[in-house]
């Protein structure tokens, strides 16, 4: 497995500052890593974007580690690869079903809070479309994301509704996040039930709460890296069991994907939602090296 990363933007030869310690534990383990201009690739120009990867004689994959895509810039980034014999582990349509939750909701279904959606195309200025869809929620609290992100540290203004039925309320924070989020938009505008979390600290900056959550990885639906998902929380608790999250992970339709998941109030344990692994990040306290061992290790032994 080769690893791609992220040019830096003012000099194509070196990896992007954000990646650098992954790109350098890749190394050390023997991996074959090859960088790619993010620039030129929402340019259009894919010549450019891909010049500094080889010709492969025959077919060999890739795992895309950097910033996040719009599924049709992967598109195009998936396709000049291709031609140079380079395919990424994720095709669009799964790189879409990890990056755009509508397409993966399916999947987690029973163990997330409901859920429902409207794209950017029906989305009217009156917001009446919207409005309607929410009225399954009755006079529950709600939130507000795009297919991609919320707002959360932007709670009160862009993202939490006290009372789903409270249009007035409703269409304000749909205004605020719509925009806010501008050109940044994914997809459209997704209301989810909110659900308490088990707190365990307050964000240093935003004062927001941050919950008892967990970042799993999965590669060729194995589990291999598990982590603590806050870098401001200190995780003493107990490992959740994931048995369930494991069979769950069987049915998302990708090959690398993360699922983040959280702790409820009332002990259960909650699937908040599913990432693309390409560019799903690690925390900073995660250990680099043993990621990518974990991706090493699957490859030579794919029954473990």
């Amino acid at each position: 497995m080769k690893i791609l990363f992220c040019s830096d933007p003012l000099d194509s030869k070196v990896v992007d500052q954000e990646y650098e310690q992954e790109y350098k534990c890749a190394r050390k383990l023997g991996m074959d890593v090859h960088l790619v201009s993010l620039e030129s690739v929402l340019d259009g120009d894919l010549t450019k974007a891909v010049k500094r990867i080889p010709t492969f004689e025959v077919q060999e994959r890739f795992i895309y580690r950097g910033w996040m895509l719009k599924p049709n810039d992967y598109e195009k980034l998936y396709y000049a690869l291709q031609q140079k014999n380079a395919v990424l582990i994720s095709s669009p349509m799964e790189y879409t079903i990890g990056h755009y939750f509508p397409y993966s909701y399916e999947a987690i279904k029973k163990a997330t809070p409901q859920s429902i959606w409207l794209g950017i195309e029906e989305l009217s200025n009156d917001f009446d479309v919207l409005l309607e869809k929410m009225r399954i929620f009755k006079n529950k609290p709600v939130m507000v994301k795009d297919y991609v992100k919320s707002r959360k540290h932007e709670w009160e203004e862009a993202c939490y509704i006290p009372d789903a039925s409270d249009q007035q309320r409703a269409q304000t924070v749909f205004r605020n996040f719509i925009d806010r989020q501008g050109s940044e938009l994914n997809g459209g505008i997704v209301i989810r039930e909110f659900i308490q979390l088990e707190q365990l600290a307050n964000h240093p900056k935003s004062g927001m709460p941050l919950s008892n959550e967990h970042r799993l990885f999965f590669l060729q639906h194995t589990l291999i890296q598990s982590m603590g998902y806050w870098d401001e929380v200190v995780y003493q608790q107990e490992a959740p069991n994931l048995d369930s999250f494991i069979e769950l992970a069987k049915g998302v339709a990708s090959q690398f994907f993360t699922m983040d998941i959280a702790k409820t109030i009332s002990g259960e344990w909650t699937v908040i939602e599913i990432g693309d692994g390409q560019v799903s990040g690690l925390p900073s306290h995660a250990d680099p090296e043993q990621f990518y061992k974990s991706i090493m290790e699957l490859e030579v032994n794919p029954e473990r």
